[in-house]
């Protein structure tokens, strides 16, 4: 009985890491959208407070680290493309990181 119980709690616990992955996954995407149009619209102060947002609901996300630390990576560098005012670049890596984030 104890190793059934045990099992099922293992089951409802994967299920739920799963599910919190898939809402950080759609959190971080659609901040680095919006941070993304704030940026082509050359408002860097908004891009910032949504590229926050995303490193923060990036935290969360589970599966291929190796993508999630490279589009980490996207979103860090696009936020210091931001800083300096660099559209361009800011939005090349912005999009670099949404392809990796929207492939997990």
């Amino acid at each position: 009985m104890t190793l059934l119980l045990g099992a099922n709690c293992t089951s409802v616990f994967a299920e739920e890491t799963t599910v919190n992955s898939t809402t950080s996954i759609n959190e971080t995407i659609t901040h680095v959208e919006k941070a993304l149009t704030e940026v082509n619209k050359s408002d860097f102060s908004a891009a910032q407070l949504h590229l926050k947002s995303a490193r923060l609901s990036s935290e969360n996300i589970t599966g291929d680290q190796a993508k999630v630390k490279l589009a980490n990576a996207s979103v860090i560098q696009g936020q210091i493309q931001a800083k300096h005012g660099d559209i361009k670049e800011s939005a090349a890596e912005l999009n670099k990181a949404l392809s990796l984030y929207k492939s997990l």
